[in-house]
């Protein structure tokens, strides 16, 4: 079972007027076995969160610490973050001109598993596991993300993570853009990894819809850099329901 845990964490970014804080004291922590979602208004800080997590060299951590299974995730390079079992979803999957699906998460494999796995065998999982995705093996031969539309960007982000396999799976707005077939696909990928012993998830969502999918065990409200709130499925619900109102007339 692992254990993804964020205490007090701090974040800015640099703008033209100086240092900005995003993370204003982020407490939060993921257990093996467990599925918890951030919910908040746009400029709330669950992207920002995100990307720290992953190391993106545009966020600095002030203050505040983030461990997996008790070893420090900011000591750690972006890749030793990958190798340690951390995996992140992006909202807007970047394109790599040059380089091919299939070799791209074949690389990837191999940093991670510290050997490179089998052709034949390999090959027969990444056709196997696209196939579950509902997307056509000839991307493989594609370059990554480039002309993908965004549901089989986010499609492909599916079968990085079933191939991958982390501990630890941080899904930035896996939804965005997503019509209502993708987003069941894409929402049934991401079951087949939670179902499995021990994995963790951090869902990251703006709407309830793709929680109709994936059931949450906890839930919490971001507003201001900060988490305002938390609790169960039911306070998705309330949200839906109501907004986001109370929680940021509070933070004023």
């Amino acid at each position: 079972m692992s254990t993804l845990e964020i205490k007090d964490l701090h974040v800015s970014v640099d703008t033209e007027d100086g240092p900005k804080e995003i993370l204003k004291g982020v407490t939060l922590t993921i257990n093996g076995g467990e599925t918890h979602a951030i919910m908040g208004p746009n400029g709330s800080g669950k992207s920002t969160l995100a990307y720290s997590i992953a190391g993106h060299p545009k966020y600095t951590v002030t203050s505040g610490s983030v461990t997996l299974d008790g070893e420090d995730v900011l000591e750690m390079s972006v890749d030793e973050r990958a190798r340690a079992g951390l995996f992140l979803a992006m909202q807007y999957p970047v394109e790599v001109p040059g380089v091919s699906v299939s070799n791209f998460l074949r690389t990837a494999k191999t940093a991670i598993d510290g050997e490179a796995p089998k052709l034949r065998t390999w090959v027969k999982e990444v056709n196997e596991t696209m196939q579950r995705v509902q997307m056509d093996t000839a991307f493989a031969q594609r370059n990554v993300n480039e002309g993908f539309s965004g549901g089989e960007k986010k499609r492909h982000e599916i079968v990085q993570l079933e191939l991958l396999n982390p501990k630890v799976a941080i899904l930035d707005e896996t939804d965005s853009g997503l019509d209502i077939d993708a987003l069941r696909i894409v929402s049934e990928g991401v079951n087949r990894f939670r179902e499995q012993e021990g994995k963790g998830v951090l869902l990251i969502t703006h709407y309830t819809r793709i929680l109709r999918y994936i059931k949450p065990d906890h839930v919490h409200v971001f507003v201001d850099g900060r988490i305002a709130e938390n609790g169960g499925p039911e306070l998705a619900d309330e949200l839906e329901a109501n907004g986001y109102e109370r929680f940021t007339t509070a933070a004023v």
